[in-house]
């Protein structure tokens, strides 16, 4: 079971929140960076309950002899400002692994600063293919990319809404605006026409331009963004009874899109990479964490399996040092959680891909693919 004072010092409100006794000499730093504030809270909330899952298993299991992992839990806020400020705060601790982080457009700028200071960056949701686009050597993701992610999107829209009135929307976000760009070139490359528009995130009447769909007679809308304004167009559209056929990105697995849209998010789609709660190496961890009353739900899992790649390959190297360890991590597959991961030279998972799912009655289903 996860310590009580854990739990409780990761719900804290705070940019920092120091997890465990002072520094020994045997002590390892280690940190997960995501929204732990915000409108994305959500997902930063599932990246910590998984990284501190893995820390307290990894220090139960003595794979790293004589040695006892720290977890420090930070808070950008998917603000990539304050993520840069807690990229160089985490420098001066001493951190060998930031989990992190969710956005897109935080993990971007901080990864120069880990990069720079000979940290491993590992990230359990940033899809933007451009974190690993750069050469980066100690920069990782363990989700696939929007490149992989838009794809799937657009051929299952081309499949099964051929020559329909196809509507794609985006955020003006990092991650929003680049998926919803493969996904419209893609669309369009299969010779789809599509309506191209943006929306502003944070908004929460998103009326007219529900309104301006139902009169262009969409009857599919792509959006990239956040589940938050995603799951507000949603339920609006069905109110305004506008017919709408909506499919998004992956940060549609959350209960809080349930949440926010009821049985307005029937039918709705999305992709997002194999559920690792289905395997079945993963069947004691999700058992305690649902003991501890926490959710292996969305990024849980991909978070654990972070700190487990590392831990592994910190234990192959012989070392902490980030460039041992990060050659170590594109050497050879490592098992885990979620299953085997294998990290090509940019740092990607390739073993990673994307499949699309349905909000049914509260709960998420696989979609047979035609």
């Amino acid at each position: 079971m996860l310590g009580r004072r854990y739990v409780l010092a990761a719900s804290a409100a705070l940019l920092f929140c120091a997890v465990g006794s002072t520094t020994r000499a045997s002590d390892v730093n280690i940190a997960v960076a995501g929204p732990m504030s915000g409108s994305s809270a959500a997902f930063g909330a599932q990246m910590r309950d998984g990284a501190a899952a893995a820390v307290e298993a990894l220090n139960a299991s003595g794979i790293l002899p004589d040695t006892k992992l720290i977890l420090t839990v930070v808070d950008d806020a998917c603000d990539p400002k304050q993520a840069v400020a807690v990229a160089n705060k985490l420098t001066t601790e001493r951190v060998r692994l930031v989990v992190g982080h969710f956005c897109s457009s935080s993990s971007i700028p901080a990864s120069d600063v880990y990069d720079e200071a000979g940290i491993i960056q590992m990230s359990p949701g940033s899809t933007n293919p451009q974190l690993t686009e750069r050469g980066l050597k100690t920069v990782f993701r363990i989700c696939g990319r929007d490149d992989q992610q838009g794809l799937v999107a657009a051929e299952y829209i081309h499949a099964n809404h051929h020559n329909e009135t196809i509507a794609v929307l985006d955020d003006k976000s990092t991650a929003g605006k680049g998926i919803a760009d493969v996904v419209a070139a893609q669309l369009q490359k299969s010779g789809e026409h599509v309506i191209r528009k943006s929306y502003i995130a944070g908004e929460k009447d998103y009326a007219a331009l529900v309104s301006r769909m139902k009169k262009d007679r969409v009857r599919v809308a792509y959006i990239g963004g956040y589940h938050t304004e995603i799951g507000l167009i949603v339920r609006q559209a069905s109110e305004a009874g506008a017919g709408l056929i909506v499919m998004a990105n992956d940060p549609l697995m959350t209960s809080e899109f349930w949440a926010i849209t009821s049985s307005a998010g029937n039918g709705t789609l999305f992709t997002f990479m194999a559920d690792p709660v289905k395997n079945a190496k993963a069947a004691g961890i999700v058992a305690r964490l649902n003991a501890a009353n926490l959710s292996a739900e969305g990024y849980t899992l991909y978070a654990y399996a972070a700190v487990q790649a590392w831990a592994e390959a910190t234990k192959r190297a012989s070392s902490f040092d980030a460039r041992r360890v990060a050659s170590a991590l594109r050497s050879w597959p490592i098992d885990t959680v979620i299953g085997p991961i294998l990290f090509d030279f940019k740092g990607d998972n390739a073993a990673t891909g994307f499949l699309v799912y349905r909000w049914r009655d509260g709960h998420v289903e696989a979609v047979k693919q035609n």
